[in-house]
C-alpha cells in the first residue's frame, strides 16, 4: 500500500480495516523465526546423543542460522521493496515450512548444519518483511509504536518462548519435532496472509545489484566466523584470514553503496546519530538475551538434571518480562525519553548478567529466574523503542531496507551472543583436568561437549567423578562468559545514553514531512 498523503496529516481513512488482524499474521512469521533462533538449545544433549557432533559443530549448529540471516537481511528487505512485501514474505514462509522437513530429518551433523543455513536464507525473507509492513499499514504514530511493541514484544518472547515449545516436544517426542511445528504455524500464515496483508513496494526500487547481495553475504558471515573462531580457538590464521575478508567484503559494501544511484541500504542513514545509536542498542540487547537463554539451557538441563520441559518453563520469565515491557515501552519513551528506556534497559540486561556471575552448580531458582525477568524486560523496552526509532527515520517506501537494518542488528546480536559467551562457556569448558584412571576415548568425548560427557560417562563403573569435574567446568565457563556480558552491556547503556540524547519519538500530527 503506498500513499502520497504524509503521515503528518494522517486521517481516520488511512487507517486500513483489518489492520490488527494483519498483525496478527505478521507475528506469527515473527514468533516462528524468533523460536527457530533457540529451540535447539534444549535439544542439544539429545542431537549430541543422535548425531555426535564435535563441539565446534554443536556452535555451528547452534548458530548458523542466525549467522546466515544476518548476512542476507539487508538484501532481501531490499529486495521486498522492490518485488513486493507481501510476496516475498508469503513465498518465504513456504520455503520456511519446506526446509523445516530437512532439519527435522537431518541424519548427519554436517547435513543439519547445511539445512540451518537453509532455514536462515528463508527466514531473512520474513523478518524485514514483517516490519516494513507494519510501517505501511498504520500511518498514525502512536498506533505504530503499539504495534511495533507487539512486534517487538514477540520477537524477544519468541526467543524465551522457543525452549518452552522445544521442552514440551522433546518430553514427548524426538529432537527433530521441534523443526515439524513450522509446518501447520506456515500454512495459517500463508492461507490468512493471501487474504488480510496488503501488498506494498517501492514505486520507483531501481535495480536489485547482485554484487552488493554477494558483498553483504560474505561480509556478516566471514566477520561473525572470524570471531567465533577466535573466541573458541584464539587468535588463529584462519580466523584471521576470515576477518579480514569479511572486513574487506563490507568495505567493499559501503563503497559501492555510496556510488550507486538507487543503492541496497542508504549508507547515509547512518550519519545520524540517534539511528547509529538504536541500531547498537538493538544488536547488543539481543546478544545480551540469546547469550543467556542459549547457555543457561544447557545448565538448567545438564548441570542441574531438569527435564526438558521443566528447564523451558524455567526460562519463560523472559518471555514474560519482554511482552510486558515491548508493550508499555513506546508509552515511557514519550513520558521519560528514548534514551532513558533503551540505556536503563540496556543496563538492566547487563545487571542480570552481573547476577549470574554469582551461580554455581546448586544455585536456587529464585536468583535464575529473577535473572531472567529483569534480562526480558531489559530487552522488552530497549528493542522496541530503537525499532520503532529506526523505521520512523526513513520514508514508507524503504521501509524494507530500514526494516532490514533493525533485523540485521537483531540476528547478528543473536549470532553474536551465542558465539561469544557460547564460545567461552566452551573454551573455559574445555580445559577441565578429566579424575586419574579415565580413559583417553571417554576424556576426549567429555571434553567435545557437557553432552558429550553425560554420554561418555555412562560407560565408566562410577560416572560422578568426571561429571562432577565436567560440570563444574561448565558453571565456571557459565560465571566467566556472564561477566563479560556484563560489562559490554553496561556499556552500550552508556554508549546508548549519549547516542539518542534528544531522539524522540513522534506524537500524532507529528509525523515527518518526508
Amino acid at each position: 500500500m503506498t500513499s502520497t498523503v504524509r503521515p503528518a496529516f494522517a486521517t481516520e481513512t488511512e487507517k486500513r480495516p483489518g489492520r490488527w488482524l494483519a498483525l496478527a499474521v505478521l507475528v506469527l512469521a515473527v514468533l516462528l523465526v524468533a523460536v527457530d533462533a533457540t529451540v535447539l538449545g534444549l535439544a542439544t544433549p539429545y542431537i549430541s546423543e543422535d548425531l555426535q557432533p564435535s563441539g565446534n559443530q554443536l556452535l555451528w549448529i547452534g548458530d548458523v542460522y542466525s549467522f546466515v540471516i544476518a548476512g542476507l537481511l539487508v538484501s532481501m528487505g531490499s529486495l521486498g521493496d522492490r518485488v513486493g512485501r507481501k510476496k516475498l514474505l508469503l513465498i518465504g514462509s513456504v520455503a520456511f515450512g519446506l526446509v523445516s522437513v530437512l532439519n527435522a530429518y537431518a541424519t548427519t551433523p554436517e547435513l543439519l548444519i547445511a539445512a540451518r543455513a537453509l532455514l536462515g536464507v528463508a527466514g531473512a525473507t520474513l523478518m524485514p518483511a514483517t516490519l516494513a509492513l507494519i510501517r505501511n499499514l498504520f500511518h498514525d504514530p502512536r498506533e505504530r509504536s503499539l504495534a511495533i511493541g507487539v512486534w517487538g514484544a514477540t520477537a524477544s518472547a519468541g526467543t524465551a518462548v522457543g525452549p518452552v515449545v522445544g521442552g514440551f516436544l522433546l518430553e514427548h517426542f524426538w529432537w527433530g519435532s521441534v523443526f515439524l511445528i513450522n509446518l501447520p504455524v506456515m500454512a495459517v500464515l500463508v492461507l490468512v496472509g493471501v487474504k488480510l496483508l496488503p501488498e506494498s513496494r517501492n514505486p520507483e526500487p531501481g535495480p536489485w545489484d547482485l554484487v552488493s547481495v554477494v558483498l553483504s553475504l560474505v561480509g556478516m558471515v566471514g566477520i561473525v566466523y572470524g570471531i567465533k573462531e577466535a573466541a573458541s580457538h584464539g587468535p588463529t590464521l584462519t580466523a584471521g584470514a576470515a576477518g579480514l575478508l569479511g572486513a574487506a567484503a563490507l568495505h567493499g559494501f559501503v563503497r559501492r553503496q555510496l556510488t550507486l544511484p538507487v543503492p541496497l541500504l542508504n549508507m547515509r542513514l547512518f550519519r545520524n546519530r540517534g539511528f547509529s545509536g538504536a541500531v547498537l542498542a538493538d544488536l547488543l540487547t539481543i546478544l545480551g538475551l540469546s547469550g543467556v537463554v542459549f547457555f543457561l539451557s544447557q545448565y538448567l538441563q545438564l548441570v542441574q538434571g531438569r527435564g526438558p520441559l521443566e528447564a523451558g518453563l524455567a526460562e519463560l520469565p523472559a518471555a514474560l518480562g519482554a511482552v510486558a515491557a515491548g508493550l508499555v515501552a513506546g508509552t515511557f519513551a514519550r513520558r521519560y525519553s528514548v534514551r532513558a528506556v533503551a540505556a536503563g534497559g540496556l543496563a538492566a540486561i547487563g545487571l542480570a548478567l552481573g547476577a549470574l556471575t554469582l551461580i554455581d552448580r546448586s544455585t536456587g531458582y529464585p536468583l535464575l529466574g529473577a535473572a531472567l525477568l529483569v534480562v526480558g524486560v531489559g530487552a522488552g523496552f530497549s528493542f522496541t523503542v530503537t525499532a520503532d526509532v529506526i523505521l520512523s527515520s526513513v520514508p514508507k517506501e524503504q521501509a524494507g531496507a530500514a526494516s532490514a537494518v533493525s533485523e540485521t542488528a537483531y540476528e547478528l546480536g543473536a549470532a553474536l551472543g551465542i558465539a561469544l559467551l557460547g564460545s567461552i562457556v566452551t573454551g573455559v569448558y574445555a580445559g577441565f583436568t578429566a579424575p586419574a584412571g579415565t580413559p583417553p576415548e571417554v576424556a576426549a568425548a567429555a571434553h567435545e561437549s557437557l553432552g558429550g560427557a553425560v554420554e561418555a560417562s555412562a560407560a565408566l563403573p562410577d560416572a560422578e567423578p568426571l561429571l562432577d569435574a565436567a560440570r563444574t567446568a561448565f558453571v565456571d565457563g557459565v560465571a566467566l562468559a556472564s561477566g563479560l556480558g556484563a560489562v559490554v552491556l553496561l556499556a552500550a547503556s552508556v554508549a546508548a545514553w549519549v547516542l539518542l540524547r534528544g531522539q524522540k519519538l513522534e506524537n500524532e500530527g507529528e509525523g515527518s514531512a518526508r
